[in-house]
């Protein structure tokens, strides 16, 4: 339309005034809905681009790592949908906040990640990451099985991983519920570990098995961070939702099949033998 002004494709800039208004708005907005007991900043860079890789335990620690990342001076970045940039208001907001857009129409998810990667190093962004992808479905609430994300976006531009573990998040907004209980206050914990050490890949083709092995390498430090806040050991190896899933069609399956069999066994049983005290027929006579 004549003398309509394009809409300047969002690549990372931010408006340095939207975001110091953002900080008045959710710093002590976020305050106001957790306490928050935190430390390991330090091992935050104070500059350049790092990715935050973080466990999922509800939408909640959205804000709390956010306050977190801030709390070391850095401000926190999301990887967002593509398609959210196009929608009026709130694309142009988190433009100007310098969130960054993933082009997942794109057949190649591994050059969309080159992208992001690109990006993030381009504007130096502190990028919150989670390798699962979304809220974690182990049972006892410990960091399932990562996609590889994390580490493509890391080994593409050699971007820092400081590993970011966070528990209590969950007493607030428990997956799958809808109505956050803020009463009374719940106190989310928070700590960060050094950089993960991803030297043993630099240089190497980033195949299937590589990223498969520094996402775990990620992911383990991830959840020893956790079991220090919970006092507990994690478990030696990821829970899958998948393999979770046949697991227990195989058990109920097992089941059944025992069920069926003892059904058999007692039907055959019944009929095998006969009632000594029973009245013999005329044949028996």
């Amino acid at each position: 339309m004549a003398g309509k002004t394009a809409r300047r494709p969002a690549d990372g800039t931010y408006s340095r005034a939207w975001r110091n208004f953002s900080k008045i708005l959710l710093r002590p907005g976020i305050r106001m809905m957790m306490r928050l007991d935190w430390h390991g900043q330090e091992n935050i860079p104070a500059d350049g681009p790092v990715l935050l890789a973080a466990n999922h335990l509800s939408y909640m620690d959205i804000f709390a790592v956010s306050l977190f990342a801030d709390s070391a001076r850095r401000y926190p970045v999301f990887l967002a949908k593509s398609s959210l940039f196009t929608i009026p208001v709130v694309g142009p907001l988190i433009t100007r906040l310098g969130q960054l857009p993933v082009y997942r129409g794109q057949a190649d998810a591994a050059l969309v990640l080159k992208q992001a990667a690109e990006l993030a190093a381009r504007n130096n962004a502190c990028v919150i990451f989670y390798p699962e992808a979304t809220v974690t479905r182990d049972p006892d609430q410990w960091p399932m099985v990562a996609k590889t994300g994390v580490a493509r976006l890391a080994l593409e531009q050699n971007i820092p991983v400081v590993p970011i573990a966070h528990w209590g998040a969950q007493r607030i907004l428990p997956y799958g519920k809808f109505v956050p209980k803020f009463l009374p206050r719940k106190t989310v914990q928070i700590v960060a570990g050094p950089a993960v050490d991803l030297s043993e890949f630099a240089g190497q083709p980033l195949s299937n098995a590589v990223l498969r092995r520094a996402t775990d390498k990620i992911m383990t430090t991830v959840a020893g961070l956790l079991g220090g806040l919970r006092g507990e050991q994690p478990p030696a190896e990821f829970y899958h939702p998948a393999v979770a899933r046949r697991k227990l069609r195989q058990d109920l399956r097992a089941l059944q099949e025992a069920s069926q069999q003892e059904a058999s066994q007692q039907e055959a049983s019944q009929h095998g033998g006969a009632d000594p005290a029973a009245p013999m027929g005329p044949a028996a006579r």
